[in-house]
């Protein structure tokens, strides 16, 4: 007489634990946060949002960018770092804050390899050496030309101490030979507003940044820092070809999530990047300013972004740059 009623409760039993396996394997079931570590109008963020849109129609769910700025990125950094690893919150990192701001932060409230897992590595953007329009120069010959008969007159923009472009512009003084004053901010939307007000002269910012600004006149690019010339800037020659054969630089952006998240989620986050990192309308738009997509493996992101960090750390301890 028991048996019937004991056979109910485990058929009960295990369509609460079919249910509950169902549900844990279930992602997303709700909105994604995509942190960015800096302000809107940044190179980063035109890439989160170009790709935020068709990444959360993949996934079947809003996919909300978070706009996070500060210290270089250590702001955002932290706050994925220490966030829940359940693939609800995503990091779009950039190559400065974690391969060059570790080595010029040794307190960092996180650290790369420990706290973030890698899904893919999303874009790569060469830089613009771009002036303001009132400067009379329209080559670097002309810059570098200028910059001597009045050194340290000139100021240059930096998205921070230690960033990227702080680091190119100081590659290219090292390579010219010429001494131009570092004024810092917080991010490429502020640095480019004082450039375009004429506040400061020059920039190496990433074309994603400048190129419309360049295409509307409010600035002037003299040339492009990859070892080829750029589609997006036609006409504008690399700075390699003006006569410093040596020099490159760029940047590039990743997705990342807290360490911990599973394996199930980040293979599923990495799948749906990569679909959408191959979609004709995200790389056209990408393209046409100026950046490459890309979309590889978790294991080949995570190699890049070890031997970009050694890379970066020998360029710092060449150039003598300093944590603020």
């Amino acid at each position: 007489m028991m048996a019937r009623p004991a056979a109910a409760c485990l058929s009960v039993c295990l369509l609460i634990f079919a249910g509950g396996a169902a549900a844990a394997q279930a992602y997303p079931v709700k909105p994604v946060r995509l942190i960015v570590p800096f302000p809107p109008g940044a190179g980063v963020d035109i890439v989160s949002r170009s790709m935020s849109g068709p990444l959360g129609r993949l996934l079947g769910q809003q996919l909300v960018v978070d706009n996070r700025a500060g210290a270089g990125g250590i702001v955002g950094g932290e706050l994925a770092a220490k966030s829940p690893a359940d693939g609800y919150t995503l990091l779009m990192g950039t190559a400065g804050m974690l391969t060059v701001v570790p080595h010029l932060n040794r307190n960092l409230p996180y650290v790369v390899e420990r706290d973030f897992l890698p899904v893919s590595l999303v874009a790569s953007v060469p830089s613009a050496l771009v002036v303001h329009p009132s400067l009379p120069v329209k080559s670097v010959r002309d810059l570098v030309q200028l910059a001597k008969r009045k050194p340290g007159a000139l100021n240059y923009a930096s998205t921070g101490n230690g960033t990227l472009p702080h680091l190119a512009a100081e590659f290219f003084k090292s390579q010219a030979n010429v001494n131009m004053v570092h004024v810092a901010y917080k991010g490429s939307a502020p640095a480019i507003t004082d450039l375009l007000s004429g506040q400061v002269e020059v920039f190496f910012g990433n074309m994603l940044s400048v190129v419309p600004h360049v295409a509307n006149g409010r600035l002037r690019a003299l040339a492009v820092t990859s070892l080829v010339a750029q589609a997006a800037l036609p006409g504008v020659p690399t700075v390699a070809a003006s006569g410093y054969p040596r020099f490159e630089a760029g940047t590039w952006f990743g997705l990342l999530v807290p360490a911990g998240t599973p394996g199930t989620v980040v293979s599923t986050l990495h799948a749906k990047t990569v679909e959408t990192l191959e979609q004709a309308e995200v790389r056209k738009r990408l393209a046409s300013r100026g950046a490459t997509t890309i979309g590889n493996t978790p294991a080949q992101f995570a190699v890049y972004i070890r031997s970009e960090s050694a890379k970066w750390a020998d360029v710092l301890k060449r150039s003598g740059v300093k944590a603020d």
